[in-house]
């Protein structure tokens, strides 16, 4: 089919136009989309941090719609279902996945970083047959997309779709962040740096473990007062207070865990430096290619860690849908970190205000009718 998408021709050049998508193969679904949000990794594809030959390419890895067709084998999802989008789809065979690691999936990691689906291979093209990639196997900044089957999600009905776009890269990483990786329990202490669009979901997730005190630090206002919203019991503005000083004034000796949510070498020191001893510091956001930290080697004395954390560290296939039910009964909130809404058009204005660090995330909302009236 033909239909219009957010291609990156070369690093800073977004342009909206007609693209072909072929049919799904065996293993495949083929889904309308209905929303996708904008996130920072698109951006770092868009500006060329993740590597040469990321390009051309169909943006967009965070997103849920409607399954139109399925490929032979898929059983797991009908046509009319709501999904949303996995770019881990998992193949329960690699060793990683045999280990354990379904985040680590060998097969998922080569294929997503050449643009491919499972197989090697894309399903999308420019009218003239130069061949498209699939942005982190997804490519949803699009009308329809095809996925690997495994990569389409089935979510429980009542779930608004603008909504449920989030699931599948912030809400995920976020929260996984937090229980799989840095496995916070009541009453245990937390810092929070940066509080864009994964930020505030590790600090919802660190409110919902019951974390005390839970400190927010960012240097937008707006962002801190949506982190209030989320459960932070403190709030810190970088542009006007140390944020060190601050953290352990408030919490003599350091915190036990500290999320690095932005992906500088500043702010992962940052991290490293408000830990009391034996905590640990986890890393979630993604630093561009080159990027070097160091630690004053002297702290491991202290019994300090730090840890990489990608999508959540956990088993996407099972975690997507267990948020989604979150969602639904109330207990997360995913509206809140909406601070623009857009059609498929203002991508690269939401582009820009990650350039600018304005706002949490927009969400583009390429069907309004499957996608739901968005309540800002």
């Amino acid at each position: 089919m033909r239909m219009r998408a957010a291609v990156l021709h070369e690093p800073g050049h977004v342009v909206v136009e007609e693209v072909e998508l072929d049919s799904p193969r065996a293993g495949e679904v083929l889904v309308k989309v209905a929303a996708a949000g904008v996130c920072h990794s698109d951006l770092h594809l868009v500006d060329g941090h993740l590597g040469d030959g990321r390009w051309p390419m169909v943006l967009g890895h965070e997103g849920a719609g409607v399954v139109e067709a399925v490929g032979e084998g898929v059983t797991h999802v009908v046509v009319g279902d709501p999904v949303g989008f996995s770019f881990v789809p998992s193949c329960r065979k690699c060793p990683a996945c045999l280990a354990g690691r379904f985040n680590m999936c060998g097969p998922a990691g080569t294929n997503g970083a050449k643009g491919a689906l499972m197989d090697g291979t894309s399903r999308l093209s420019l009218p003239d047959g130069t061949m498209l990639q699939h942005g982190l196997m997804t490519a949803c900044f699009a009308e329809h997309t095809v996925v690997d089957g495994r990569g389409a999600v089935k979510l429980p009905p009542g779930l608004p779709l603008w909504q449920a776009a989030l699931l599948g890269c912030g809400v995920m990483t976020g929260f996984g962040a937090v229980r799989n990786v840095g496995r916070v329990s009541a009453g245990e202490s937390v810092a929070v740096i940066g509080c864009g669009g994964v930020g505030l979901q590790v600090v919802a997730a660190a409110a919902l473990a019951g974390a005390w005190p839970l400190i927010a630090i960012d240097r937008d206002p707006a962002k801190l007062e949506i982190a209030r919203r989320r459960g932070a019991t403190h709030v810190i503005d970088a542009t006007t207070t140390d944020p060190r000083e601050a953290v352990l004034e408030l919490n003599a000796g350091g915190v036990d865990h500290a999320f690095e949510v932005v992906g500088s070498s500043e702010t992962m020191r940052l991290a490293w430096e408000l830990l009391r001893p034996a905590a640990t510091a986890v890393v979630v956001g993604l630093a561009p290619a080159g990027v070097e930290v160091s630690f004053p080697a002297i702290d491991f004395l202290a019994d300090k860690g730090i840890r990489g954390s990608y999508y959540g560290s956990g088993d996407p296939a099972a975690d997507l849908p267990a948020l989604a039910e979150l969602a639904v009964t109330g207990e997360l909130d995913l509206s809140d970190v909406v601070t623009h809404v857009s059609d498929l058009d203002g991508v690269n204005a939401a582009l820009e205000r990650l350039r600018r660090g304005e706002g949490a995330r927009t969400v583009l909302v390429l069907d309004s009718q499957l996608a739901g009236p968005p309540s800002l």
